[in-house]
């Protein structure tokens, strides 16, 4: 009798079909999958930390009223967006900076740029700077505040799921990359608002520096409006979250100025 033949599939017609799934499961749910990304990242940047870094961090967390305030604030604006009032005045200032007036291609790249001063990566980058200029201490809290602020926007994006501007507005134009994700608050003004809370303190800032750097960070959050990312209120829910996240940093460093002292 002729033997019968075994067809064998190859492993490289297999392994395509078997990763379809989990690809598929991971473009439907991007934020979950961001919130588990960033999760996995600050779980394993703790267990990294030195020790003696990381018990600081942990006994100088405290609340205080400034931020208990910040929070109050930043929860109103969120409750705020089922105002149709607000979503009005929201949409009108929004196109204000989008689309009203001269928009020059110039203006377009430069606004464009800066706005990456607010990408969370930028932060890492500067973090690792400071690392290895003997400012390790700022590099190590710089990269946890990063973390730790990445994964509240996003945790709050995933529970507010406020869209795009210009999934809503016809008249909205998008500058650059079409941003992911959800609109409320704006991730990029928290960030940079964080640097400069942080650094102002950190540093003992002169008047002129510490106005530069927040008004770097008011920037920011301008760009987020020209760009066509954000509403008006993602920016300001942004910018009070990246303060007292700031806040929070400058509590840690007045710990270990104390146990210094």
């Amino acid at each position: 009798m002729p033997s019968k033949r075994v067809r064998l599939h190859k492993p490289e017609a297999i392994i395509p079909g078997a990763l379809e799934i989990p690809v598929q499961l991971v473009k439907r749910n991007r934020p979950v999958t961001w919130l588990a990304g960033i999760t996995i990242v600050l779980i394993v940047s703790l267990i990294l930390l030195p020790p003696d870094i990381r018990t600081i961090f942990w006994h100088s967390l405290q609340s205080q009223a400034i931020l208990v305030s910040m929070l109050l604030v930043f929860s109103l604006v969120a409750i705020s967006l089922v105002w149709s009032t607000g979503q009005k005045l929201d949409a009108w200032v929004f196109l204000s900076f989008n689309v009203r007036g001269a928009r020059p291609l110039w203006l377009d790249r430069i606004m464009l740029g800066f706005t990456q001063v607010g990408n969370g990566f930028t932060s890492l980058a500067i973090a690792v700077i400071l690392f290895f200029t003997s400012e390790r201490f700022l590099a190590y809290e710089l990269i946890l505040g990063t973390l730790t602020l990445w994964l509240v926007v996003e945790l709050v994006k995933f529970l507010i799921r406020r869209p795009r501007p210009f999934l809503r507005l016809a008249k909205a134009r998008i500058v650059g990359y079409r941003p992911i994700g959800r609109s409320f608050p704006s991730g990029h003004t928290s960030e940079a608002f964080f640097m400069a809370t942080l650094m102002a303190q950190h540093f003992h800032s002169s008047v002129w520096v510490v106005f530069l750097l927040y008004a770097a960070a008011f920037l920011v959050g301008i760009t987020r409006l020209y760009v066509g990312a954000h509403y008006p209120r993602d920016v300001l829910a942004g910018a009070i979250l990246g303060n007292a996240w700031g806040l929070l940093g400058v509590i840690v460093d007045g710990y270990v100025l104390n146990r210094i002292g």
